[in-house]
């Protein structure tokens, strides 16, 4: 062997390389240390085996070729990869084979695409997909997953125009400005668009990502994104949205979307009106005829409504019975005039509920607005002129004018008066005494509630008591004056001290009320019968259900509960016999004129029968002269208060009084006893 040859020899010999020689029937005439020590096999004494029975699927020679082979698996280092080639030796039947371990490589490669593979089921899993745009030569590589969301298959080329055409229409000037932008500035950029699927045209929603990668001088050269198939996600938010603008009973829209297209109009710079409409005593369709009629009335009302209005007027519903129109483009009149046209609409439509029906009523603000006034300002306008219509009597128009913000500012202050006296012992009881006519004992006390909070003249209970019972503060009131009353009753123990308690319509519809006389009274230790409520007469007929409930949880643990100013209506007899009351107040009109000869002695006889029929006491009210008294106790009237026989006296005054006179026998307060004026 040449000097030459022994070199490659040995070069082949200590190679990493695995080289063999065989006859042509494949037995070994020679192997290299490298490949011997692949096939596990002794590099010395291979001569003779068969390399096809070492390495199953070797290439069939003489055709050269290339082949992926395992090693047995016997070896310790478990199966390789082998890439194996054969080639005839020149002027030999012999032939060459090497083989080259890549199973690291193939390792490398089975990993890589089973990365692509979880990436590519990641994509569809989460509906989203990969690209990249090669800005030199416009190529767009997209992945699999993407061009299956836009409708086409894996593999399809797709270039930039061609996605473009696919973008609908209305979002693509849009999606052009980001891309565009994010080329020029080289940011990263984000944007939401539409698309058509290409193969049914199916439309899907994608919020995009993506960033400019730029080359050594600058220059941008790929454009890589992301693209998200959104389209669930957008119809449910757009649902939410809708909901959120929408009145779920009528399908107007609500506050928000109202208040919204007002500030739009006022951005705009339009001048218009606002109307707000509100449904006179709609409580009583609900508690009278039940929520599912209330329900079908609001809806019908709705439609009816909507119908009177023209091209660009707003109808919404602002919550409960409240109603909002946005008019922009009209003037006051207009405004007022349609306004009119409205409340009329509504006051036709009739509510039925079997062979019964009735009418509803509305009371409607009208607020004008132009450039400059700020959404909040016209809401608060129209609110004002609205409480303005329920204040003058309901069922009618009113036009905000300045005069109302200045009757807001004073009912505000009294409301800020009221919750300040509660909050720091601002009210003082005052107690009127209820004389029995012919003898002058004095039987029970009214107690009389009275703001003294020191901070200027103060208003009086005719001027505060409506406005706590329509802001709910009157809630609190009684509360505070049944603590009063029953902490006085505590600390004075005497049986002949009476007291009887004014209740307000709205404690009335208080479900907790019953529950908190029974309780204070149980914790107080009180005999009941020394505590009376009185609820007028046409509280009582307003919220009926609520004053029978508590009625009778009252009365079965003995207290008193006497009708006030009743006949005021006369619309309550009929209900007498469903009302566990103890007593009425007669109403102060018919016994002002009880001495003159006039008919009011005919009605005080007419409800005096028939208090006796129903086993209810009487007492007479507004008792200002001697001859009422004599007129009144000829008709049968034992019992009566008015100025005339004890005027309203600071609590503390008159339970002084009492302890000085022990037996509280005739009228109090040092004022003339029913004899004494005799």
């Amino acid at each position: 062997m040449s000097d030459d040859g022994a070199a490659q020899f040995a070069v082949l010999r200590h190679t990493d390389v695995g080289f063999a020689v065989t006859d042509s029937a494949g037995r070994l005439l020679w192997v290299n240390a490298a490949l011997a020590a692949l096939l596990g096999i002794p590099e010395d004494g291979a001569e003779g085996r068969s390399l096809p029975a070492l390495m199953p699927g070797v290439p069939d020679c003489p055709k050269a070729g290339m082949a992926a082979l395992l090693a047995p698996s016997a070896r310790p280092q478990g199966h390789r990869w082998l890439e194996v080639s054969c080639t005839q030796l020149e002027d030999s039947e012999n032939l060459l084979y090497r083989a080259i371990d890549v199973t690291a490589w193939r390792s490398r490669e089975l990993e890589a695409t089973q990365q692509a593979q979880a990436l590519h089921r990641a994509q569809m899993l989460g509906r989203m997909g990969n690209w990249e745009w090669y800005l030199p030569d416009d190529r767009v590589v997209w992945s699999d997953a993407l061009l299956d969301l836009v409708g086409h298959t894996p593999g399809t080329e797709l270039d930039y125009a061609a996605y473009l055409s696919l973008i609908h229409e209305d979002d693509r000037p849009e999606f052009q400005r980001v891309v565009e932008r994010s080329l020029r500035t080289g940011g990263q950029f984000t944007y939401t668009h539409r698309i058509s699927r290409a193969d049914c045209g199916s439309e899907l929603v994608f919020e995009c990502f993506g960033e400019v990668v730029k080359d050594e001088a600058g220059r941008p050269v790929r454009m890589l994104g992301t693209a998200h198939d959104v389209t669930q996600s957008h119809r449910l938010h757009s649902e939410l949205l809708r909901l959120s603008e929408e009145d779920p009973l009528t399908g107007l829209p609500n506050r928000r979307a109202l208040t919204r297209e007002l500030e739009r109009q006022l951005a705009a710079g339009s001048s218009g009106a606002l109307l707000l409409l509100d449904l006179d005593n709609f409580k009583d369709v609900n508690d009278l005829r039940g929520h599912a009629v209330g329900d079908r009335v609001m809806r019908t009302l709705a439609a009816k409504l909507t119908g009177q209005l023209g091209p660009g007027q707003l109808l919404g519903r602002l919550g409960g019975d409240e109603f909002a129109v946005v008019l922009p483009d009209v003037d006051t009149a207009q405004a007022a005039a349609l306004a009119e046209k409205l409340a009329s609409g509504i006051s036709a439509l009739p509510v039925v509920t079997g062979a019964a029906a009735t009418r509803m009523t509305a009371s409607t603000g009208v607020a004008p607005f132009g450039d400059g006034a700020g959404w909040e300002d016209v809401l608060a306008n129209a609110d004002l002129a609205l409480y303005a219509s329920k204040a003058a009597g309901r069922n009618r128009v009113t036009v905000y004018e300045p005069g109302h913000y200045a009757d807001t500012v004073k009912r505000v202050s009294v409301l800020d008066r009221l919750r300040f006296a509660l909050d720091n012992d601002g009210f003082a009881l005052h107690a009127m005494p209820m004389v029995h006519l012919r003898t002058g004992r004095i039987l029970g006390y009214e107690l009389l509630l009275r703001l003294e909070d020191g901070d200027g003249p103060a208003p009086g209970p005719a001027e505060f008591l409506p406005e706590a019972e329509r802001s709910g503060l009157v809630l609190d009131i009684d509360r505070w004056v049944l603590d009063k009353a029953l902490d006085t009753l505590v600390k004075h123990p005497d049986s002949d001290l009476r007291f009887n308690v004014n209740v307000s319509g709205r404690t009335l519809e208080d479900a907790d009320f019953a529950k908190f006389v029974l309780d204070r009274l149980i914790a107080a230790g009180v005999t009941p019968g020394r505590l009376g409520l009185e609820i007028t007469e046409t509280a009582a007929m307003t919220n009926l259900d609520a004053v029978r409930d508590l009625a009778e949880q009252l009365r079965a643990t003995g207290c008193r509960i006497t009708l006030d100013d009743f006949g005021a209506g006369f619309g309550s007899f009929v209900h007498l016999k469903h009302l566990p009351i103890t007593g009425l107040k007669i109403d102060g009109e018919f016994v002002r004129g009880i001495d003159r000869g006039t008919s009011d002695a005919v009605l005080v006889s007419g409800i005096l029968e028939i208090a006796r029929g129903l086993g209810l006491s009487t007492v007479a009210e507004w008792v200002e002269r001697p001859s009422q008294v004599d007129a009144l106790a000829r008709l049968g009237v034992r019992v009566g208060q008015g100025f005339h026989l004890g005027q309203p006296t600071p609590l503390k005054d008159m339970l002084r009084h009492r302890r000085e006179h022990q037996v509280p026998t005739d009228a109090a307060h040092g004022l003339p006893s029913r004899r004494a004026g005799r």
